[in-house]
């Protein structure tokens, strides 16, 4: 239940209730009575209070309203339910940002279908994978992923971003399918990093709360242009859409990220918010060119989630951007835990902050106690967006109603800090060790631009540490260098035994870490 006071705090942050005519707001309610709050029903109400403000502002397209932006995506579920789609069918979509990617999430919705987010980084091999175990139909595609889709099994169906636009927009305005008669489900894949991605069923907000939670810490604004560079297909990415379209934003989209090109819409949008995932902002602190502060005047929030800064990057960040940056800690399976405002940044750069409101987070050790503030234990949580399950019917362990995260963290000044994945520990001869101790230890060398150490398989020692290391450029650095570096700040079972130097660490296309391909490169 939404505490009555965190509610008014929310409408007068977000400033969601603004002047209008009284029949906007009657829309607004009906649209919301009518389709719920899902996608369809966020960005119906935004039709209905704000029909002719921008809501995408896409780099092929151009500007839409909302009210286009409804009508569109209207006639794309119905081309969508011409090719087979319908309540409760599989359907995929292999998309990256753009307007006609946002129509398919909301037309599969009103359709009542299931729609699965793919990520755009997938193989052919892995995308035929993901079809078979989510049961797919069909598969809506942006036209250069022809090849990729090219390996699906005959059986799914594909269906190319050219000619589905051109089906929509052969039908006449105002042509929709009706509301379906059960309500569409979003299956987001989990990032896949040790292994074929998992289908999570995400949940529907049943009301404001969410956003209640989020503009808790995040201080977003109805009206506001936000550039969304998180993949759409990534939890985060989604999240930024729900938002975006509950708050009538004008959202910006564009297709592939760059440091250069992310500068240049920041500017020439005058965009106030700005979501990403951090390794986007780890290259815009790398390649832009180093200016005085106020490079983007009108930029107030830099919200970001998806995987952890680099040790000390976030006071990097703000030194250069000033005090604009947000971190949401929490994942495709529990939506959010803590989340990390500025001021917090600045007094524990390495910590998530805290809970927002409606979040219970609590630290448990082995036994199912909860540990002592400092104590490292395993991070439980829970929310109203808590995922549903997985589509192959597992879940997560569970805990007094809590979610088990798989992180495990503990409490530092107040606050909440992540000391890695519980399975990511390494045990050699004994000694626990966890790799982000050991990578802090390593990015606190200046010659170090990244760095990622992995368990690896010993006969004496049944594990040992494997440190992969990307220097910056012009820099030069030896193997016992690296050792020497972490001899200096830690106990001796943290010292790699193997040092391997690369050109860049192989991440997914949401930045996370593919920690299986390093085990590879051994």
């Amino acid at each position: 239940m939404i505490n009555p006071l965190a509610l008014a705090k929310a409408i007068v942050t977000t400033r969601l209730v603004g002047p209008a005519l009284p029949h906007r707001y009657v829309g607004q309610l009906a649209a919301l009575a009518w389709w719920g709050f899902g996608l369809v029903g966020e960005a119906a109400q935004a039709a209905r209070i704000a029909p002719n403000a921008v809501a995408v502002d896409d780099e092929d397209a151009g500007e839409i309203t909302y009210a286009e932006l409804l009508d569109r995506a209207a006639r794309v579920a119905v081309a969508l339910r011409e090719r087979g789609a319908g309540p409760g069918v599989q359907i995929g979509m292999l998309a990256r940002n753009h307007v006609g990617a946002l129509e398919v999430m909301l037309g599969a919705s009103m359709l009542g279908a299931d729609l699965v987010l793919c990520n755009t980084g997938l193989s052919a091999p892995q995308l035929a994978e993901v079809a078979r175990r989510q049961a797919l139909t069909l598969l809506v595609h942006d036209d250069e992923f022809a090849a990729v889709v090219g390996g699906l099994p005959q059986a799914v169906a594909r269906l190319g971003e050219g000619e589905l636009g051109a089906a929509a927009a052969a039908l006449p305005r105002g042509t929709g399918p009706g509301r379906p008669a059960r309500a569409g489900r979003t299956i987001i894949l989990t990032s896949g990093t040790t292994g074929t991605p998992k289908g999570a069923v995400r949940r529907n907000p049943g009301g404001i709360g969410p956003l209640v939670s989020i503009v808790d810490k995040i201080p977003l604004r109805a009206g506001e242009t936000v550039l969304v560079s998180a993949p759409i297909f990534h939890t985060w990415g989604y999240a930024a859409i729900q938002l975006c379209l509950t708050l009538h934003a004008r959202i910006v989209l564009r297709r592939r990220f760059t440091p250069e090109a992310a500068a240049t819409t920041l500017l020439e949008a005058g965009c106030q918010v700005m979501f990403a995932v951090p390794v986007m902002l780890q290259r815009m602190l790398e390649q832009l060119p180093a200016e005085p502060a106020g490079r983007f005047p009108k930029l107030r929030i830099v919200a970001t989630s998806g995987s952890a800064y680099p040790h000390g990057f976030a006071t990097r960040f703000m030194d250069r951007f000033g005090d604009v940056l947000y971190n949401l800690y929490g994942s495709t399976e529990v939506s959010w835990v803590c989340i990390a405002t500025p001021t917090e940044l600045r007094r524990n750069p390495d910590s998530v902050g805290t809970p927002p409101h409606g979040t219970v987070v609590t630290i448990l050790d082995d036994d199912g106690h909860e540990v002592a503030p400092g104590e490292v234990g395993r991070i439980f949580a829970g929310n109203s967006m808590v995922f549903d399950g997985y589509t192959a019917g597992s879940g997560k362990p569970m805990h007094d109603g809590l979610i088990d995260t798989g992180d495990l963290g503990h409490i530092e000044d107040g606050l909440y800090v992540v000391d890695g994945r519980a399975d990511d520990m390494i045990v050699s001869g004994g000694e626990n060790v966890y790799p982000a101790e050991v990578e802090s230890a390593l990015l606190a060398h200046p010659a170090v631009r990244e760095a990622c150490v992995i368990g690896v398989p010993d006969e004496e020692y049944g594990q040992r540490l494997a440190a992969f290391v990307v220097l910056r450029d012009g820099a030069r650095l030896t193997a016992d260098d690296v050792r020497d570096q972490v001899r200096a700040q830690r106990a001796r079972h943290c010292i790699p035994r193997d040092v391997v130097f690369l050109p860049e660490l192989p991440r997914n296309a949401t930045g996370k870490v593919l920690a299986r391909e390093l085990g590879r490169r051994l």
